[in-house]
């Protein structure tokens, strides 16, 4: 379809847009030897990785040092250490940089039985290693990742040293230069900790079936299939933006990402058909940062949940669907909307590939299928990355132009490890923040000042519970901005999460865990497109020529349901379909969907006329009422809708019938 469109972005201007906005994709650009011998090193790391994802993990230590390895010495040599660098040239320090990870990463392997038997301290030999380790993370992390986690980490290791120093209620014991050290490398609570874990396996798996995916032409598929979906529908491109991102986020990692690729081809079509530019680049941001809370993958936050959540892969994607059914429809209601009030129709017939030739490509979406089967039947993440990868193999043969050739198959390979090298570098950093709350209890402080400011505030404990949950909203959007899906995912849940669970205790609710994670997990997301960072807006806005600032505010605005589901599943966690019927589910279901379309018509000022201030205001109040899953709101949100809807059908025939008389 890119024939078509003579305003899509070429592959140079994407990636120039990427390595803008997106630290992953500051790369440096080599030919000759080097570049033979990167590539030659990201398979070898891929063809590690499905080596113990076949044949069994390594132990621990020595599984997550040779991951680590693997990334820290790719990263020093792609990575310029400052943007502007000749990307052709590797300078002599990246070399000894390279060569340092490695035996740094190289000791915990070739002395593992010494270390596994020591006890008490460590010797001052170790204490290099591990000091060297500390600064090569932070570093990786800065190039990799971008500077923000990289300035939370050193905050967070300058509070573990001066917690004596420290006044009020966040001082601590403190910990020594030899014991933080220690703790960071030398045990599995810091850099080897858990987030690196779940890098170590479960997500490098997954971003493997992506990147063979990818090698398949999906990509293209999605973006077809969602034009001969959506593309004849009021304001189809807009429609077609909202359907292809949510499916590509299936498989990306990165809302950036996500809204360079595919909004280089969808932005254009909308400002073609006469959406206003900053919407049309408002809309594909918003869509792409919602494809990082698409199940099954989630930006492969779903595998750190596990971890962090304590609970099973499908309790956590099926706790995920209706509120991505909810986000996604807001969008889709919004745009409709929108195109309605200014009377924006799809595309033309001679844009829509037929649906003939949409067909003969369905078999692209088996593999993710199979994912979802394999982990519905109790397979373990791993063997099921491992068996979706090889699903994506067996289809790709059933047709040439789809077919993964022995080039594609060492690219796919290439590819997934090059993909990984930021989420590895995330979350070895994420990891020291997560050390240094486990080590000093930070987590609790933090926690229990939010719900103690929260209730200095508060007249009772109903204004006190929300807000709480409005400080660890703001508190999430903070830390989430610039920072990759992984390493958002660890940062919230380990800084901003144990506010909603000290409310357990404190006013003795009965929150869920999962909803209390998935609570920080979205608003830490909607960093992504909530100025003033919005880095996922701002992308966008290189695409569309809009503003940046504007092109945020309207991504918010769309992606209302992200900052409305959340307070409503963690009050009811039916949203979530835990501890719930099937009948409570579907009427949650039912309800909130038509509260999304009066809350996306306050939103936009149309529904089936133009709406009055104070229309706008009921509204969205009515849109509230269903939205949130109790009995009595449900009902009186209805009576409301239905009102509305009789009201608005009405007027809009007398209108019509008055502009019929006065053109006559």
């Amino acid at each position: 379809m890119s024939d078509k469109n003579n305003d899509q972005l070429s592959e140079k201007e994407q990636q120039e847009l990427l390595e803008k906005y997106d630290a992953e994709s500051k790369t440096r650009n080599l030919k000759g030897k080097m570049a033979h011998v990167i590539f030659l090193g990201l398979i070898a790391f891929s063809v590690f990785q499905l080596y113990t994802g076949v044949f069994g993990q390594l132990t621990a230590y020595i599984q997550r040092t040779i991951h680590l390895g693997f990334a820290l010495s790719l990263i020093f040599l792609l990575f310029p250490a400052v943007r502007g660098m000749k990307k052709d040239k590797i300078p002599w320090y990246d070399y000894v940089l390279m060569l340092l990870s490695i035996l740094v990463c190289g000791y915990w392997p070739v002395f593992y039985d010494t270390l596994v038997q020591q006890f008490g301290g460590i010797s001052a030999a170790q204490m290099f290693v591990g000091g060297l380790a500390i600064l090569l993370v932070l570093e990786a992390a800065r190039r990799a990742v971008g500077l923000p986690i990289t300035i939370i980490a050193l905050i967070f290791l300058g509070y573990a040293l001066l917690g004596p120093n420290i006044p009020g209620m966040f001082a601590h014991r403190g910990l020594s230069l030899e014991q933080l050290i220690q703790s960071m490398f030398f045990t599995t609570e810091g850099i080897l900790g858990t987030p690196l874990q779940v890098s170590s396996t479960y997500i490098f798996l997954f971003l493997l079936f992506g990147a063979f995916l990818v090698q398949t032409g999906v990509g293209n598929y999605f973006n077809d299939l969602a034009i001969s979906i959506a593309g004849k529908r009021v304001g189809g491109p807009a429609k077609v933006a909202i359907f292809s991102s949510a499916l590509n986020g299936t498989i990306s990692g990165s809302s950036v990402a996500n809204t360079v690729t595919t909004g280089s081809y969808t932005i254009p079509m909308m400002k073609k058909l006469g959406y206003r530019k900053n919407f049309a680049g408002a809309v594909e941001a918003a869509a792409s940062t919602g494809g990082q809370i698409m199940p099954p993958i989630m930006g492969a936050a779903a595998f750190l949940m596990i971890e962090f959540a304590g609970e099973s892969y499908w309790n956590i994607a099926k706790a995920a669907i209706i509120p991505a059914i909810l986000y996604f429809s807001g969008i889709w209601i919004m745009t409709h909307f929108e195109a309605k009030r200014t009377g924006l129709i799809g595309l033309p017939d001679e844009e829509i590939p037929s649906k003939l030739s949409v067909l003969k490509k369905i078999h692209l979406l088996l593999p993710i299928l199979a994912i979802v089967y394999f982990l519905f039947m109790g397979m373990s993440v791993e063997r099921a990355a491992v068996y979706g990868i090889l699903s994506v193999i067996l289809v790709s043969l059933f047709r040439k132009d789809t077919r993964i050739t022995l080039t594609k198959f060492l690219v796919a390979l290439e590819q997934g490890a090059r993909t990984a090298l930021g989420v590895a570098a995330a979350t070895a950093c994420a990891g020291i923040i997560v050390g240094v709350v486990t080590k000093t209890g930070l987590g609790l402080k933090l926690g229990n000042s939010l719900v103690s400011i929260a209730g200095t505030i508060a007249s009772t404990p109903e204004i006190q519970l929300m807000l709480t949950l409005i400080f660890t909203m703001i508190t999430s959007i903070i830390l989430g901005m610039g920072s990759p899906t992984t390493a958002n995912y660890i940062i919230t849940s380990t800084i901003a999460l144990p506010a909603i669970v000290a409310l357990n205790g404190e006013l003795e609710v009965a929150i869920p865990v999962l909803a209390a994670h998935m609570f920080v997990f979205y608003f830490g997301i909607v960093a992504d497109i909530t100025p003033p960072v919005a880095l996922a807006a701002f992308a966008a806005s290189g695409i569309s020529g809009g503003e940046p600032i504007r092109t945020g505010a309207n991504a918010t605005r769309l992606a209302i349901a992200a900052f409305i589901i959340p307070y409503m599943f963690v009050l009811n966690p039916t949203l979530l379909m835990i501890d719930s019927t099937t009948m409570e589910i579907i009427i949650a279901l039912f309800t909130a969907m038509l509260g999304m379309i009066a809350i996306g018509a306050g939103m936009i000022g149309y529904w089936y006329r133009h709406l009055k201030w104070y229309e706008r205001i009921l509204t969205i109040i009515t849109g509230l009422l269903l939205i949130y899953p109790e009995g009595y709101s449900d009902t009186i949100g209805f009576i409301l809708f239905v009102i509305q809807v009789v009201i608005q059908y009405i007027s809009r025939d007398k209108t019509d019938r008055n502009s019929r008389v006065q053109a006559s």
